[in-house]
């Protein structure tokens, strides 16, 4: 998936609109058909918000866009992967024209052909994963002469992506430091640390993960020319799970959506669950504040659970203060009751676990492999 191919718009394979629509309730059909300027989709639990990015990427076929002006940002490479199968099932092959990755996959193929401008990297940059960054963040440990026990490799690794993730690098992670009201001892050896890593890695010609996404904000920055680039390449830009943006996937995304503002961000603030690794939900909950002219579709109908588990999640989740209000429903049946149970501390807890697993098996006939247990810590 090369980003200068030169694809031909060929929609004679496409879906026909009764295919495009088949199966989708009102509200999806509106976010489907909101083709131009910048949307909203809040998008509930199990409410099929993959099917809706699916056939909106088929809508704009269908109406003439070419899928070489169509970006469209999962967060895993297996979500990415599963849409493009749906869309060219749906679409046929035009689908295999449009550039469907993750934020890492398009920024790493981007900077293979940019990045050289910058005079700084050269366009066969190694890319390392966590355990080769692990292995450079220990030897710069090892260099500054600092206790490894009180700098775990985690924890200094943590802070460093959180810093780029913020769009700081090594000098502005210092001066950031120095401004504050009260400089802490530990941060000022991150920074002392971070800035051996950042030679390490420029010395190798190597980017780590955080690094694809926050050089290619910076070339966006430092060269107009080649982002306007991609600006008109990329017309219609669909953005999934938005409440996981963290700064820099923010920033990026914008920068791109500027020029045209054919941007759709799919998400639910309600389930954003990655803050601990700098997802910032306000990104979604200020997205009309960026587009004030912004379409706003909320999908309510879960296709997923019974309607006690919807009410019962319903309940809870108002409780939020910073949410757009939303509420999820369903034709299905009711269903069963919800259980739940009040222990006096972890290991009564695990008891109870216990008994109710070998009261399914022998009681009800429940396989073991029927069962799940989810915990909130690990």
């Amino acid at each position: 998936m090369e980003l200068e191919e030169n694809y031909i718009n060929d929609n004679s394979e496409g879906a026909t609109n009764s295919e495009i629509f088949k199966r989708l309730n009102p509200e999806q059909i509106k976010a489907v058909n909101c083709l131009e300027g910048p949307l909203l989709i809040m998008a509930g639990a199990g409410s099929g918000k993959t099917r809706v990015l699916t056939c909106r990427i088929a809508n704009l076929l269908a109406n003439g866009v070419n899928p070489y002006n169509i970006l469209a940002i999962t967060f895993t490479n297996k979500a990415a992967k599963e849409m493009k199968t749906r869309a060219e099932n749906m679409i046929g092959g035009s689908a295999r024209s449009v550039v469907l990755s993750t934020f890492h996959s398009f920024c790493a193929r981007l900077l293979r052909r940019e990045v050289e401008i910058t005079g700084i990297y050269g366009k066969n940059f190694v890319i390392y994963d966590s355990s080769d960054s692990q292995t450079i963040l220990k030897d710069c440990i090892k260099k500054l002469d600092l206790d490894p026990k009180r700098f775990q490799i985690y924890g200094v690794s943590s802070k460093i992506s959180d810093a780029k993730n913020n769009l700081l690098d090594a000098a502005h992670f210092r001066e950031k430091l120095l401004t504050s009201e009260k400089v802490v001892d530990y941060d000022m050896k991150i920074a002392q640390i971070y800035e051996l890593y950042e030679k390490r890695l420029l010395e190798n010609n190597a980017m780590d993960f955080d690094d694809l996404i926050f050089v290619t904000v910076r070339l966006f920055e430092k060269f107009p020319e080649i982002l306007e680039k991609y600006q008109d390449r990329f017309r219609y830009i669909l953005i999934d799970e938005y409440q996981d943006t963290n700064v820099a996937q923010y920033v990026l995304t914008k920068k791109l959506a500027a020029k045209y503002r054919n941007i759709c961000v799919v998400g639910d603030a309600d389930q954003s669950i990655y803050g601990w690794r700098g997802a910032d939900m306000r990104n979604i909950l200020n997205f009309n504040k960026d587009y004030p002219d912004a379409t706003v579709i909320k999908l309510e109908q879960n296709y997923r659970s019974t309607s006690n588990i919807l009410n019962a999640a319903n309940c809870v989740i108002k409780n939020n203060v910073e949410r757009v209000a939303k509420n999820l429903w369903t034709d299905k049946s009711e269903g069963e009751l919800i259980n739940y149970a009040i222990c006096e501390n972890e290991r009564s807890e695990a008891e109870f676990v216990t008994r109710e697993i070998q009261r399914l098996v022998e009681e009800e006939n429940v396989r073991y492999d029927e069962i799940a247990i989810l915990y909130r810590i690990n």
